[in-house]
């Protein structure tokens, strides 16, 4: 008997957990539509019915209208506000009521009684009085999805839009309109004409989708393999004759230094913040291997051979995780390579006394920019601001990364934060363009000058392997807050850092 009841409870449970909302699209327009409250709820509600259907008959009744009310309604022709408190009356001739007053008893009079006039009533911030909810939309012209978290978490649902916002290319609206063109030339009955649309639509995604896939992985596992091998074959030459190998494997693990751990330890925290913030991987690294008594040449001639492999696979668990926006990732690739390159030829070439002047002038633009993201942490919103010179800044930032000694994340991800990108997606996509960039870096100081301290770039690789799944889930992971937070924090203690070196 005692099972049969818990059995019933967990079913309950269950049931409870599941959403049972049927969704769908209402011809607002069609429809007469009474708000009650005219506070900051009550904009938030006006906002979203109006943003969606713009020539919808709105009443709103207040006892006291917000000014932020009266300014958004005075450019919407179809809305009237009331200056008083509710009355019966008010009901008359209405379809729907919103309900947003700060006080519950109120609110449930009011709805008691809408709902004896047949009426659908929504109460803000309070899920149990609800007929039903107005949820967060996604919208790409045609092409709308309404989010619903069942009224459990609004905050939840805000989230999954800005995923899908970013995710969602507005191409999409032409792609609809382009079926729809196909939809009308088609013969056949509904159903034939559907299952010919699904076909076509099926086809094109499947390929389109996997084609990219495949793309972007081959030139990844490729590039890696390539210069991998090329390692290899440099350490297994240099340092390991073949014809010695077994004994020289168990000397060579008692020629490691004694702070390899130290090492590892350094590349695995370096690429938790790197990873979490697509920047501070030189920085981090740097002050862990000077703690361990690491030479200063060891440690710049290491972090960039053994970032290539970081970023890889940070670039690599931001992808697995949705954190890359494909079309920045797109429009930064190619000028940071060519920048990258161009900086380690220039390097090489003309030496290093010139990073003495341009190392604080990349310090004083990024404490800047870190400032600024710091203060838009405290901020209620972030503005999005237009920014399309992304070959231009993933150039330079490919440029002073070799040619200045780092930079690539500090100053491409300080910028587009500062423009109002979301720092998840900024942080996942320069990540991994940070792959190809360093890679390139990488590739040309390997053919012009050779690889050296092994042990540092080994240790620093397995150290960033190890962190790079965990420092990727844990950016998806932060609040935008958080995010901003942390991003400025790191921004500002690189700029700093470089400052008092100089100074």
């Amino acid at each position: 008997m005692e099972t049969e009841v818990l059995h019933k409870e967990e079913i309950e449970q269950l049931e409870e957990s599941v959403n049972r909302l049927f969704p769908v699209f209402l011809k607002l327009e069609n429809l007469e539509v009474l708000l009650v409250g005219a506070g900051n709820v009550g904009l938030e509600k006006l906002t979203a019915m109006l943003q969606n259907a713009p020539n919808t008959h709105i009443t709103v009744v207040a006892g006291k209208v917000s000014d932020k009310v009266k300014h958004f309604s005075a450019s919407a022709s179809y809305v009237t506000i009331i200056e008083r408190d509710f009355e019966p009356a008010d009901l008359l001739l209405k379809d729907i009521v919103v309900i947003a007053v700060n006080d519950k008893n109120v609110s449930q009079e009011i709805r008691v009684l809408a709902k004896e006039k047949n009426l659908l009533v929504n109460v803000a911030d309070t899920p149990g009085l609800c007929d039903f909810y107005l949820g967060s939309i996604v919208q790409k012209g045609s092409v709308k999805i309404a989010i619903s978290t069942n009224g459990k978490s609004p905050t939840m649902a805000k989230r999954l839009k800005e995923v899908l916002n970013a995710a969602i290319p507005a191409e999409i609206n032409n792609a609809t309109d382009n079926l729809h063109i196909i939809r009308n030339r088609l013969n056949g009955s509904f159903a034939t004409r559907v299952k010919k649309l699904d076909e076509l639509t099926r086809g094109l995604v499947e390929k389109d989708n996997a084609e990219k896939e495949k793309q972007w992985k081959r030139i990844a596992t490729i590039s890696i393999t390539v210069f991998a091998l090329m390692l290899l074959g440099h350490f297994i030459f240099s340092y390991i004759p073949l014809k010695e190998f077994a004994v020289t494997a168990v000397d060579w693990s008692k020629t490691l230094d004694r702070n390899f751990l130290w090492m590892i330890l350094a590349g695995f925290l370096a690429q938790m913040v790197d990873g979490a913030t697509s920047m501070g991987y030189g920085v981090t690294s740097a002050i862990v291997l000077m703690s361990a008594n690491v030479s200063p040449s060891a440690i710049s001639g290491s972090i960039h051979t053994a970032e290539m492999f970081a970023s890889g696979a940070s670039g690599y668990s931001h992808y697995k995780f949705g954190n890359v926006n494909k079309k920045m990732f797109k429009a930064l690739l190619i000028p940071g390579i060519l920048g990258a390159v161009l900086g380690a030829v220039l390097l090489v070439k003309l030496g290093e006394s010139h990073i003495s002047y341009l190392r604080p002038a990349m310090a004083v633009y990024t404490l800047f920019l870190g400032i600024k993201i710091f203060i838009n942490a405290f901020k209620k919103t972030n503005v999005k601001k237009k920014f399309r010179h992304y070959g231009w800044l993933a150039g330079v930032g490919g440029f002073l990364d070799s040619f200045g000694g780092g930079g690539w994340g500090p100053i491409v991800s300080a910028t587009l934060i500062t423009k109002g990108r979301t720092p998840r997606f900024v942080v996942g996509s320069v990540s991994l363009t940070e792959f190809f960039v360093t890679l390139a870096s990488a590739f040309t100081f390997f053919t012009l000058i050779g690889v050296q301290h092994w042990q540092v770039i080994l240790a620093l690789v397995i150290g960033g392997l190890i962190a790079a799944p965990i420092a990727a889930r844990l950016s998806g992971k932060l609040p935008k807050k958080a995010s901003f937070i942390l991003l400025g924090v790191i921004v500002v203690l690189w700029s700093v850092r470089i400052l008092i070196k100089v100074l």
